[in-house]
């Protein structure tokens, strides 16, 4: 009852302070015919108090959102289903969606005279233009008289996940290097020295099925081995993306970082349908399970998108340089940069000089914001990187993914680079890939 006097509306407590008026005005002024009225219009929200507290609901809801994971801008349809397992016929409800903010307008829908066995579905769509991973829920039933003088609310528990991936780029499939490292391992040794056994197997990994356990080298070495005869050759590709705020410029879906995420899950998605075994590297090192070894190349393009869709924003000003003591980093290397500081082109020489091939992309933060202090940003970013060893281009705001993957990948790009680099005992100074 005290729930329900608390879920008077305006209208009930004006018509409970009517009542009340009148008849404190009949005592003042002698009239008992404002006795009558007040005891009508005090009665009657007091009535409605009781009705509502008395009433027992008993609704059901079954939520399902399709597809649980949609491109940034794609629409997702979230599907309610509602159920009266009463015995008794509902009033009026309002029933309004707990939603975030970017997804939209809250839903909202208005149900009378639910009977028993009633059932009702219904469907609204969502839709971002932001990444990240939202909840959809939970519902909140609000149920009223007919009059309106009496509103409480209840509140349903189920809600469900809704993950916004950042969108991908359809990019042109040209020829790109470091296509001659394997899955994880070394092509075989030459049997000069050593057994047959000794090139058949190598250092266990996370991730790794038991089963293929080669215990005698194991009991030889003193450290878990497995058998690699039966993996299959795949060519490998890092994903580098720098997503520390200090090298990066301008708010919201238009900063240089949300472009950096974009441009780094077309590129990851490209090279994962080629064929590649792809991982993703951040600032704060390799990403949990996005590694070659966890997954086979070209089909699991979901994990590397969820990760992307969730990329926070990394608060350090140095870029973590543990992954490169692991296996792996001598393939493809894909960097997607921000703006340069120089303390940046030490890591960035180290992993140019391990690498099979390594191409860059460089956001012109410039074109953004306001560029951060003492960092090489745009064609001057670009010129130190090519002269460590990168295939570089920039990247300006607004500039479509598929333009600067072109220049980056397209053979034209790198054979002037070949043409336009010098000897090796000289030090390279000019920018590649720009526009042609």
């Amino acid at each position: 009852m005290l729930e329900a006097l608390r879920g008077l509306t305006l209208r009930g407590r004006a018509l409970l302070a009517a009542g009340l008026t009148c008849g404190v005005a009949s005592l003042l002024l002698g009239l008992p015919v404002l006795v009558r009225f007040g005891a009508v219009a005090a009665a009657l929200p007091v009535i409605t108090v009781v009705l509502v507290g008395r009433t027992r609901y008993r609704l059901g809801l079954t939520r399902r959102v399709s597809p649980e994971i949609v491109p940034a801008g794609t629409p997702a349809t979230v599907s309610l289903t509602v159920t009266n397992d009463a015995r008794l016929s509902t009033s009026v409800l309002l029933l309004e969606d707990q939603v975030s903010y970017v997804l939209g307008p809250r839903p909202r829908f208005t149900v009378t005279g639910a009977g028993r066995a009633w059932r009702r579905e219904v469907s609204y769509q969502v839709r971002s233009d932001v990444r990240g991973r939202h909840v959809v829920g939970p519902m909140t039933v609000r149920v009223c008289d007919p009059l309106g003088l009496v509103r409480l609310g209840r509140t349903f528990t189920s809600t469900a996940p809704l993950v916004v991936t950042p969108r991908v780029r359809p990019l042109a499939p040209h020829p790109v290097g470091g296509a001659s490292a394997g899955s994880g391992n070394q092509r075989p040794r030459s049997f000069t020295s050593g057994s047959a056994e000794d090139v058949t197997v190598r250092d266990y990994r996370r991730g790794d099925d038991l089963r293929r356990v080669h215990w005698p080298s194991s009991a030889r070495t003193g450290e878990l081995m497995v058998r690699r005869e039966e993996q299959p050759w795949q060519q490998r590709a890092t994903v580098l993306v720098d997503n520390r705020a200090g090298v990066h410029a301008g708010r919201g879906a238009a900063s240089s970082l949300e472009v950096a995420v974009t441009t780094a899950a077309s590129v990851a998605v490209h090279l994962a349908q080629r064929g590649f075994a792809v991982r993703l590297v951040t600032a704060r090192g390799e990403e949990d399970g996005i590694a070659w070894h966890d997954h086979v190349a070209g089909t699991d393009t979901r994990a590397l998108l969820e990760a992307l869709a969730v990329l926070p924003t990394e608060s350090g000003s140095r870029m973590a340089t543990g992954w490169l003591t692991q296996p792996g980093h001598d393939g493809l290397v894909v960097a997607v940069l921000g703006a340069l500081p120089g303390e940046d082109t030490g890591l960035l020489r180290r992993v140019r000089a391990a690498a099979g091939a390594g191409l860059a992309v460089v956001l012109d933060v410039g074109t953004f914001g306001p560029v951060p202090p003492e960092a090489a940003t745009g064609p001057e970013a670009a010129s130190l990187l090519t002269a460590q060893g990168w295939t570089a281009t920039t990247q300006q705001a607004g500039e479509p993914v598929e333009q600067v993957w072109d220049r980056l990948a397209a053979p034209g790009a790198r054979s002037a680079r070949a043409t336009s680099a010098p000897t090796a005992s000289s030090t390279a100074g000019t920018t590649t890939g720009g526009p042609a």
